[in-house]
């Protein structure tokens, strides 16, 4: 049965703060994660060791704090936690791109982005678990999927105009503006988050502290180690994480400031600066992302998702061959540089439905499958599992783009995944789920 116009989630009024606030709040995560990238290989003479080891710092940052902030989320106001962070952070921004304008060296900048970032985790740790768990507070569960599905929209749409904004607004101003338009970007998220209403029913045990954190910790975990087919899951995604997240964080980036700046021309030279191609690249995956979830929205939740999202994964390593020998025919033998970008955009597109096909369905049963007043610590578990070798694969990947070059990253990723989605593919209790 599809929803029905009148069963439309977006007439729920607190669905409407937290989708728009979190529009504003993550178009300023856009800018920023934009910015930084280029930025830190900008001044830093294209040192992608650098750059993995912001990410890593980064990343280790927010694993460390997410536990903490999914325990706080389940005894505290989800809101209320929201638009404190959201506040905080912004006002983190501004004051570091005040800073930028008095501390012009490149090292100071350098010093100035990793402590933001390392600072900025630490808040986004306890805004995370929070922000997550709150759809079930607010939305039935006969919608979930439908929530979930306009969420993706809201992505896929920050994909599309939000790397064009920040491709352009990269190449216009000076990177302490850009910054401060960030820091007011979630200030703006923070004030519609104000607004949002929902029962909240603290919890009655002793007073929280570190022991009853560490306790609330372990519970969690030892209520998703008890649902054999879900943990087994999110272990599978650990290692398609590891071997995903070089691609959009290290080789991109990389690709753009090494094989497409440095050549004597590219496909659309004329008007697309080297920047603006991460722009493409993306604003074709947010258009097929946006695609598939606008379908997604209107079609019933699946009771079993496990063969299916497998058979999406399947698919994607099959993209990843493509892209490394790709790479290695057109680029690293110079071909054709412009074939590459022809084929990796063509790949960025197919690769927004697949992840629409897999995300979606796997928040879905979660929001399902998961009590509600363990859904925040629970799923900030699962984020420190399926992300905790984000940050080496961080340095990893930048110390191999460094010294034996974007060919071999490739070649290392794709075997990777091949070998962890044939896992998800013909494992027995991932196809319970």
């Amino acid at each position: 049965m599809e929803v029905s116009k009148r069963e439309n989630v977006f007439k729920n009024l607190n669905f409407r703060l937290v989708f728009f606030g979190a529009l504003v709040s993550e178009l300023g995560a856009v800018l920023y994660n934009f910015a930084v990238s280029f930025y830190i290989l900008e001044i830093s003479d294209n040192n992608a060791f650098l750059q993995g080891l912001y990410l890593a710092v980064c990343g280790i940052t927010l694993l460390v704090v997410t536990p903490l902030g999914g325990v706080i989320g389940d005894r505290y106001n989800k809101a209320k936690i929201m638009f404190i962070c959201d506040y905080l952070k912004g006002a983190l921004v501004i004051i570091t791109s005040v800073l930028m304008m008095f501390l012009r060296e490149a090292g100071a900048h350098i010093v100035l982005l990793f402590v933001l970032g390392t600072v900025g985790n630490i808040v986004s740790g306890i805004f995370n678990p929070a922000s997550g768990a709150l759809l079930p507070d607010i939305v039935e569960e006969e919608k979930f999927q439908q929530a979930n599905s306009y969420f993706s929209v809201k992505n896929s749409l920050l994909g599309i105009f939000g790397i064009i904004l920040a491709g352009a607004l990269y190449s216009a101003m000076p990177f302490n503006i850009l910054f401060f338009v960030v820091g007011l970007c979630y200030i703006a998220s923070g004030i519609s988050e104000m607004f949002i209403k929902y029962e909240h029913t603290p919890p009655t045990d002793e007073k929280f502290g570190i022991k009853v954190a560490l306790g609330d910790m372990k519970e969690g975990f030892v209520y998703l180690r008890s649902q054999k087919p879900v943990f087994i899951m999110v272990a599978a995604i650990l290692f398609i994480n590891f071997f995903f997240s070089p691609i959009s964080s290290n080789f991109v980036p990389y690709f753009v400031k090494t094989d497409v700046a440095s050549a004597p021309s590219y496909l659309f030279s004329g008007f697309l600066t080297p920047e603006l191609w991460t722009s493409v690249f993306s604003t074709l995956m947010g258009l097929s992302s946006l695609i598939g979830s606008i379908v997604l929205s209107t079609r019933r939740q699946p009771e079993k998702i496990g063969r299916r999202v497998g058979f999406w994964l399947c698919l994607m390593a099959v993209q990843f061959v493509i892209d490394t020998a790709g790479y290695y025919i057109f680029v690293n033998r110079g071909v054709s540089l412009n074939a590459f970008l022809i084929l990796f955009s063509v790949r960025c597109f197919l690769l927004g439905i697949i992840l629409t096909n897999v995300n979606i369905p796997i928040n879905t049963y979660l929001m399902r499958a998961v009590e509600k007043n363990k859904l925040s610590k629970v799923t900030s578990i699962i984020s420190v599992i399926t992300q905790g070798f984000i940050p080496l694969a961080s340095v990893l990947a930048g110390s191999v783009l460094q010294y034996l070059g974007s060919t071999v990253l490739l070649l290392i990723c794709a075997l990777g995944f091949v070998a962890t989605s044939v896992f998800m593919m013909t494992n027995r209790e991932i196809r319970k789920i």
